[in-house]
């Protein structure tokens, strides 16, 4: 009958959806039934959400049958090419299948191993996530202001760079720094980038830059992921103000293998309800304009939701490999550390948690960018593809230390940080008008930045998507 859905699979309530035939396709069907094509976006949007909600319940359960006739079903509405919902569904049913995929090791591996991955084409999109999403502009604006104040007098000032790929920043701080009535400092920066041309272009930049500006410069390359860093590298010299920016990095010491860190949670997990609804938490334009008209409920039978991890912003995920790096980067004692991280919590031991985590978080990013570069969709698609797209790979694909992915939200980066000896620098007002000046002046519509603890968050809407915190280093008591 119309309506009525299988047990263990997704429903619409009070909704006009409620009388498409759910899950009637068949395995192997070749094209879609007619009244597909007759679905207006905003119900071929929650079709998908129930697709893929009961698509990921099929994979966390170990039900491949099933799920492959999910993902077929999927793939007749999904297009990288269509609206904000068709190009996440698309990116998702490929994370989705490549998890599946991952049960046959030989297959996998056959699979991909004539896949060319140019490092030029990484960068690449880097630059054009900078260009197209005021993000990273907005970060390297906040960060640069966090420094000046800090280092206000300071005759010799040393910068760690954890990702230097992009020498608008620092070219930026050179011209402030110039412009303070003691005169510029001596400026050191060290550029951490696993690229040695990376390296190399920045060195050129940043020393003709300097020049320019008769600042006294050394640029210090360390090619090296922040992951292998050993702190002690960096030769920090007694007399050297300290500044620390990690930009969209930290979180990749937060990998560990989960089968040697299992926790378990003596409180009750979040309802199923709960869980779904977490979809539904946007306030952005389009997509989340339609998505928050209907309650998405999700049953699942997988034992894959029987043993959550923790969900409390004071229960924290084990990381032995963050914590030893934050003791060794307090041991440097610096005058400040800026830290911009992705506003989202991936970093959920189940399946479900972070496909319903990564579904909202995504939604809000792909949404803005459309609203950006609807203009330039090529461009739009690189950084949808190459740079989205694989993070949400590794996020639903991948786990144990091949699951880098592991963004968590800001007041849990606050609990690390607290525990780890450092305190919190207030972010001043000052920087954050500097931030929302260049919003206007590049008619950023849609984007906001908020104050939350000292720290900011910048939103697309009312949606947090990244936040900065500063911190410095505390001595012991």
């Amino acid at each position: 009958m119309a309506g009525m859905v299988p047990e263990g699979q997704s429903f619409v309530t009070s909704s006009p959806l409620q009388f498409i035939p759910w899950m009637s396709f068949s395995p192997g069907l070749g094209s879609p039934f007619p009244w597909l094509r007759e679905l207006k976006s905003e119900e071929r949007g929650l079709y998908l959400i129930h697709l893929l909600v009961s698509c990921a319940n099929h994979v966390a359960a170990g039900s491949l049958e099933n799920a492959n006739i999910g993902l077929e079903q999927i793939s007749h509405l999904a297009s990288t090419d269509g609206d904000t919902m068709q190009r996440i569904a698309a990116y998702f049913n490929e994370a989705l299948a490549y998890r599946m995929l991952k049960a046959w090791p030989g297959l996998c591996k056959a699979l991909n191993s004539t896949k060319i991955s140019l490092v030029s084409e990484e960068i690449h999109v880097q630059k054009l996530f900078f260009e197209l999403c005021p993000f990273l502009k907005l970060a390297y604006v906040i960060t640069n202001q966090a420094i000046v104040e800090a280092m206000e007098g300071e005759k010799m000032v040393h910068i760690i760079d954890f990702n230097c790929f992009e020498p608008a920043q620092w070219i930026n701080l050179f011209q402030t720094f110039n412009a303070r009535p003691e005169g510029p400092p001596h400026l050191r920066i060290t550029g951490l980038h696993e690229q040695k041309e990376v390296l190399d272009h920045m060195a050129r930049r940043l020393t003709e830059e300097a020049q320019k500006w008769d600042i006294p410069f050394q640029f210090n390359p360390v090619v090296c992921k922040l992951e292998n860093l050993d702190l002690e590298s960096l030769r920090v010299k007694t007399g050297e103000a300290l500044a620390v920016s990690s930009v969209l990095q930290l979180h990749s010491l937060l990998v560990t293998d989960d089968e040697m860190h299992k926790w378990k949670v003596n409180s009750p997990s979040m309802s199923k309800t709960d869980r779904s609804h977490r979809v539904l938490q946007m306030n952005q334009r389009t997509l989340g304009e339609w998505l928050k008209k209907e309650p998405v409920h999700a049953y699942s039978p997988s034992s894959d939701l029987a043993s959550p991890s923790p969900l409390s912003p004071l229960s924290l995920a084990p990381a032995p490999k963050m914590g030893s790096f934050l003791t060794a980067l307090r041991a440097l004692s610096p005058k400040l550390i800026v830290i911009t991280e992705q506003e989202s919590n991936n970093s959920g031991s189940t399946l479900m948690e972070r496909v319903m985590e990564a579904l909202n978080f995504y939604a809000a990013l792909f949404d803005c960018l459309e609203s950006t570069v609807s203009r330039a969709p090529l461009e739009r698609k690189k950084v949808e593809k190459m740079l989205f797209g694989e993070e949400i790979k590794n996020i639903i694909a991948c786990e144990g230390v091949e699951r880098k992915e592991r963004h968590e939200k800001l007041e849990k980066w606050i609990l690390r940080l607290e525990l780890a000896g450092f305190g919190r620098v207030p972010l001043s007002y000052h920087g954050m008008l500097q931030a929302g000046r260049l919003l206007q002046t590049n008619n950023y519509d849609g984007y906001k930045i908020k104050e939350e603890n000292g720290c900011l968050v910048i939103c697309w809407q009312e949606r947090p998507l990244y936040s900065i915190s500063a911190w410095r280093f505390r001595p012991y008591d």
